[in-house]
């Protein structure tokens, strides 16, 4: 079994717990073996700046090229740079029901 999601900078997280559940995030910084520091960012997503456990989200196939603990605005650019939000939405046509 090869790997093809891990734990990094960058990554594009889906929160599955909490008042933020259901809403994308990116993986700003590693905490521990345990938790991980995430921001929406905000303005586009609805995401504070926050530390989380590992248990609260989902890791996706989707990465921004940013440097650890970037500011919210150069996190905003990647992210209009990346297209994550177009890309998030052309996944989400699959139904499960």
């Amino acid at each position: 079994m090869v790997f093809k999601r891990y734990v990094e900078v960058g990554r594009v997280v889906l929160v599955n717990y909490g008042p933020d559940a259901g809403k994308l995030a990116t993986i700003i910084d590693i905490v521990d073996q345990n938790k991980c520091l995430i921001d929406g960012p905000a303005n586009l997503t609805g995401v504070n700046r926050q530390v989380i456990s590992y248990g609260r989200i989902v890791l996706t196939d989707l990465t921004v090229k940013v440097c650890r603990n970037a500011r919210q605005k150069t996190l905003s650019a990647a992210w209009a740079e990346a297209d994550i939000q177009a890309k998030w939405e052309d996944r989400q046509v699959i139904s499960y029901g």
